[in-house]
């Protein structure tokens, strides 16, 4: 495949991903939804794939690097929260946002879309410590849960 090719396929993707019915409603849940993964040596154009895709439909784009994030930057930091269950209240560890997320409301609120892209490179460069995170963000679209 060249990078012409790849770059039509994220884009048919992304166009699936975020067509909707006629309620407004993703016709792909987003749960449903799968990461797209591109593999390639450096240099080769992933990330300007993305980036034209963007700007090809209009739609945002948060692009962030991997290499040198934390788990506490990727998921955010621990903090105690109290719940109450019934006559019980009890004392649970919560997340603040993250920087990634954080950084994906931020475009939105400079750009005003609110569809886009997150693209996160050097994925496979990713400290051991945050790699368990990193596969749950993949498979389910959460942090710290």
């Amino acid at each position: 495949m060249n990078i012409q090719e790849a770059k039509n396929q994220v884009k048919y993707s992304v166009i699936s991903y975020l067509s909707k019915d006629e309620f407004g409603e993703y016709k792909i849940q987003v749960e449903r939804q799968r990461p797209i993964f591109l593999v390639g040596p450096p240099g080769v154009g992933k990330t300007e794939i993305m980036s034209q895709v963007a700007e090809e439909m209009d739609i945002a784009l948060v692009s962030y690097s991997m290499t040198h994030h934390t788990r506490q930057s990727a998921i955010g930091l621990p903090f105690i929260s109290e719940h109450q269950y019934g006559d019980d209240s009890y004392r649970t560890t919560e997340y603040t946002m993250s920087e990634i997320i954080a950084s994906v409301y931020d475009k939105m609120e400079e750009t005003g879309k609110m569809e886009g892209i997150l693209f996160l490179d050097e994925i496979n460069c990713v400290s051991e410590t945050l790699a368990p995170a990193m596969l749950q963000f993949l498979q389910m679209k959460v942090f710290g849960r």
